[in-house]
């Protein structure tokens, strides 16, 4: 090989690598506040091929939350459980609604920030550790639970290609729900809310959120993977109103 086809064969390939990364989606995992099966859980994400992350962890990450680039970012993913939030920390999660950010809440997100109101209208739903009202009792939750996950739209950008699955996983009971989602995810399972999974628009962004996700149970499940890759391909690509043309 001359030096010249050498050359010519790098440049080729070093093309092709910066061009293939830069196709890839950019995510934040924001963790903390829960402890977790770290390894197993990035495992996870190191399988799905088109994207790359950066893990932010609390109490940094409320903080940093509102001095990344948002630019350089497509969507952020929570699997976080802190309990206090300050005024400035809010105003990260108003900045990433404002910008259009795509959010994915995970699981145990559902718990965080008791204290601070508008988190429901964000999430969609809460999780109450303790009792909400005389008509709303306070939230459960049980673990190494086997339940079928039944797909409420199939033709949903999260759900597609789907069908009902089976998961060994946490359930939470008794979740409150906002009457405006999207549902995209439910259960008859007694012990488990009906409704586990949902799609909503606040202000600018797609949000989605998964409530099953406590383990490597969920993790290793190839039917919870494409759930999880295909959410964040979703809310990836800006404002939709998917789901509010389907009402």
């Amino acid at each position: 090989m001359t030096m010249r086809v050498m050359l010519t064969f790098i440049i080729v390939v070093l093309t092709v690598n910066v061009s293939s990364s830069s196709n890839k989606l950019k995510i934040l995992i924001v963790t903390g506040g829960h402890n977790f099966d770290r390894v197993s859980f990035f495992q996870m994400f190191d399988s799905f091929k088109d994207l790359t992350y950066t893990e932010l962890v609390h109490p940094e990450a409320g903080v940093q939350l509102g001095t990344v680039d948002l630019t350089s970012i497509d969507a952020v993913v929570f699997y976080d459980m802190p309990k206090t939030i300050t005024d400035n920390e809010k105003e990260s999660y108003y900045r990433l609604l404002k910008t259009g950010k795509g959010l994915l809440f995970l699981h145990h997100s559902v718990c965080a920030y008791q204290d601070w109101p508008d988190y429901e209208n964000i999430v969609g739903g809460k999780y109450y550790e303790k009792k909400k009202d005389d008509q709303f009792g306070a939230s459960s939750y049980e673990h190494d639970i086997d339940f079928q996950v039944k797909i409420e739209h199939p033709s949903h950008p999260v759900t597609k290609g789907l069908k009902d699955f089976e998961l060994h996983d946490e359930v939470y009971g008794n979740l409150e729900v906002l009457p405006g989602v999207y549902p995209l995810l439910s259960t008859n399972h007694s012990k488990s809310n009906h409704l586990i999974g949902w799609t909503l628009t606040k202000d600018n962004s797609k949000i989605v959120f998964i409530q099953p996700g406590h383990d490597k149970n969920s993790y290793n499940n190839p039917n919870y993977r494409k759930l999880l890759i295909q959410s964040i391909r979703y809310i990836s690509k800006g404002k939709n109103n998917y789901h509010s043309k389907l009402n």
